[in-house]
């Protein structure tokens, strides 16, 4: 974000009684809306309260654009939609970690380094044993990827370039081992090493599904309709979980520990977990019959059931990943040529009606990224529980990107947000004979 000058019309006045007027520049980033500076509020015995931080940009950034208005979602200046169909999750992944797509060389040698480091070391898998076998994959994510740490701590000065290119790298590497590891110690399998000669889609794919009982063959559609999901949610600009990365990154704080913090915030079923909870939705409703059911019940203010799934906070169109997740769900669907299934059959049916029912377009209710995403992983067989933690895999290198090019911004500072304290005033402590 470039700061001007404030002149007649690149500043903002603000009048509050009995004090000077305030001046508050104006600053223009590259694209979006003007900007307006208020870090002189402090100076002058004030702040602001935004609830949730919706109207506070809390840093600049080069790696993602969003303009929810127009349904615009960019990395580094290129359009969601032709990164999908143009370029594969590595290749983004080098995009967001270096601001501009590899070419060939850089590409291959990008690859090499990536694929090299999916092996983890063998004394994490003991880790596994500390949980029950029926936690959450998240929760597991959350303890695996923080005590990631204790032992690739050889690379943690985070003011070296090295040092966090290489740790990015390790994260990008080594997230779909430790997912991949997840399920399988839920379900009692031994766990599937990595392969180097698979791709990252691929190798995610035969460490889940593969067994030492039989071979497994990558099935090649299935394998590219992985990729885009994981292009798709690589990065969202200031989430919660992006957010969270960035105020635990500025303590100071080692890097593996700030992705662990942004899986917990990923976690929550208002951020990440709204694929699964689409999925329970629609298990919820069971059958086509009974959809008429439940859509007059999400549009009764009184009923508190609501749409998994449709609308998004951030995009008042239609949101730019369901409109390619789209097109990848019925390639998947027709590659696997699966019929009569509930789940999908109801999906289907509501994906129908929200592109028809005025009612859903008026609220711009359309389907969105997490509704279609939902649908390709329990069509190919992925159970619920790991939704989640395949879009934190996805998210890594987002996370790893804001949190690397926060250690570069000179302007960056430890995150320390206000309050308005509304608890009681000042009162004094009474002995315990007299209270």
């Amino acid at each position: 974000m470039t700061e001007k000058t404030p002149d007649l019309d690149k500043y903002a006045t603000l009048n509050i009684p009995g004090h000077d007027p305030i001046i508050l520049p104006i600053l223009k980033g590259t694209m979006g809306p003007e900007v307006i500076d208020i870090r002189a509020l402090g100076k002058n015995g004030y702040f602001t309260y935004d609830p949730g931080f919706v109207s506070t940009a809390s840093c600049s950034s080069r790696i993602t654009f969003i303009d929810g208005a127009k349904g615009v979602l960019l990395y580094r200046g290129y359009p969601i939609d032709q990164l999908a169909n143009k370029a594969n999750y590595l290749q983004v992944c080098y995009l967001l970690l270096k601001g501009e797509l590899p070419n060939k060389t850089q590409y291959k040698e990008f690859e090499y380094k990536v694929i090299h480091h999916t092996l983890i070391h063998e004394q994490i898998t003991s880790l596994f044993n500390a949980f029950r076998r029926d936690s959450h994959p998240m929760a597991i994510m959350c303890g695996i990827a923080g005590a990631l740490s204790a032992f690739y701590h050889d690379n943690l000065d985070i003011y070296d370039p090295e040092h966090r290119e290489r740790t990015a790298i390790r994260l990008i590497a080594k997230i779909p081992t430790l997912a991949a590891m997840a399920y399988k110690y839920s379900i009692g399998h031994p766990f599937v090493y990595p392969r180097n000669d698979l791709s990252y889609a691929g190798n995610f794919l035969y460490m889940m599904f593969s067994t030492p009982c039989e071979p497994y063959k990558v099935n090649p559609v299935i394998e590219r309709a992985l990729d885009k999901i994981f292009i798709l949610h690589a990065d969202h600009e200031q989430n919660a979980s992006t957010s969270s990365v960035r105020l635990a990154g500025s303590s100071g704080a080692n890097p593996y520990a700030c992705i662990a913090a942004g899986i917990a915030s990923l976690w929550g079923p208002a951020h990440g977990g709204a694929n699964e909870a689409c999925l329970r939705m629609l298990e919820q409703i069971g059958t086509v019959d009974r959809i008429p059911e439940f859509i007059a019940r999400a549009k009764d203010r009184n009923d508190p059931f609501r749409l998994s799934g449709f609308g998004h906070r951030v995009y008042k169109t239609y949101d730019p990943r369901a409109v390619v997740m789209r097109q990848t769900c019925h390639e998947v669907l027709n590659e696997l040529k699966i019929k009569d299934h509930p789940i999908l059959d109801v999906a289907t049916e509501l994906e129908k009606i929200a592109l028809s029912d005025e009612y859903f377009i008026e609220r711009h209710l359309y389907p969105n990224v997490d509704f279609y995403s939902g649908i390709i992983l329990n069509a190919i067989g992925i159970p619920t529980s790991m939704f989640t933690v395949i879009f934190a895999l996805a998210r890594t290198i987002g996370w790893i990107s804001h949190w690397n090019e926060m250690q570069e911004m000179p302007e960056s500072r430890i995150g320390r947000p206000r309050q308005i304290y509304i608890g009681k005033p000042l009162r004094n402590v009474k002995v315990l004979g007299n209270r």
